[in-house]
């Protein structure tokens, strides 16, 4: 199989193409992602002669090589995607513009199989851009594609984390105190990467999966006690105090202020705390998939 990811430099991208050049190392992989940096670390990570790193702009399609690339490609793997920015313009941009360039690229060239990586933020409470542009690159992928695989994942962690909880143990190794915002007393759904890259690679697989899966962490917990097992896990010390929500918004605003590219911002501190509760289905089982306990995946 050649398999195309747009956006494939992130997270999601390098765990799923690290379970592919361990269980289907014939199969050729062209990873196109703009950010360089992710570029140059994914190809420092993985050396396979079958895999293609193009540090270039999907809205692109005059100047660039991978248009032409794709040509033969089986199927999609759509990754790409703006979580969080200050420029309001690089939402739009980057999840709703790139993946109607995408779209018209896969067409042209008779790719079979799309596989989407949407977001459970799709049936979320928040209209913050993230949001809001997520639901506008999953319809387009309804409206433009015959029977597409839509995959709407809860917030996932695990290996080449490096904006989540990779990012957060970071912080509680690095600092004494580690701030809660609120009572920390809302509900999370944390969803293991590397489970989620098997239910991406057995829908590859088999093409008889076809409609809208909500993939959601099982195990429901609250998010002041996922940072206190996230502590114990990385064995921090860092001292956990409680920050009213509007103060903990203004500390954010000022951070962004000072800041290029902020890992956290307010619009997501409204998403964290706005009591989202996300539907489970039984993914194991129809994905073929089992599900790695929480203690287990952070370990």
């Amino acid at each position: 199989m050649k398999l195309f990811l747009p956006g494939g430099a992130g997270l999601v991208g390098l765990n799923l193409i690290h379970l592919l050049i361990t269980d289907h190392p014939k199969w050729e992989i062209i990873v196109v992602d703009k950010k360089k940096e992710s570029i140059e670390i994914a190809k420092n990570l993985f050396l396979s002669s079958n895999i293609i790193f193009i540090c270039e702009d999907l809205n692109n399609t005059k100047t660039t090589k991978w248009p032409l690339l794709i040509q033969d490609c089986d199927a999609c793997v759509m990754l790409q995607a703006e979580i969080g920015n200050k420029n309001n313009k690089e939402f739009w941009i980057n999840n709703v513009q790139s993946t109607e360039s995408v779209l018209n690229e896969l067409k042209k060239n008779n790719i079979k199989r799309l596989v989407h990586i949407s977001s459970s933020v799709v049936n979320s409470v928040s209209k913050d851009l993230y949001t809001i542009t997520k639901r506008k690159q999953e319809e387009l992928v309804i409206r433009e594609w015959n029977d597409p695989v839509i995959l709407r994942p809860t917030l996932m962690f695990g290996w080449f984390d490096r904006k989540h909880l990779g990012w957060l143990a970071k912080f509680m190794q690095r600092f004494f105190i580690f701030p809660i915002p609120g009572s920390g007393k809302f509900i999370r759904q944390p969803l293991y990467v590397r489970d989620f890259c098997k239910v991406i690679i057995s829908c590859l697989l088999d093409f008889k999966l076809v409609g809208k899966y909500e993939i959601t962490g099982l195990e429901k917990i609250s998010y002041i006690s996922l940072m206190k097992l996230l502590r114990k896990t990385i064995n921090a010390k860092a001292l956990m105090i409680i920050i009213p929500i509007p103060i903990f918004g203004f500390l954010l605003q000022l951070w962004a202020f000072i800041t290029f590219k902020p890992v956290f911002t307010k619009s997501q501190l409204k998403a964290l705390t706005a009591g989202d509760e996300f539907q489970n289905i039984d993914w194991p089982t129809i994905f073929k998939v089992k599900n790695t306990k929480l203690k287990k995946a952070f370990e």
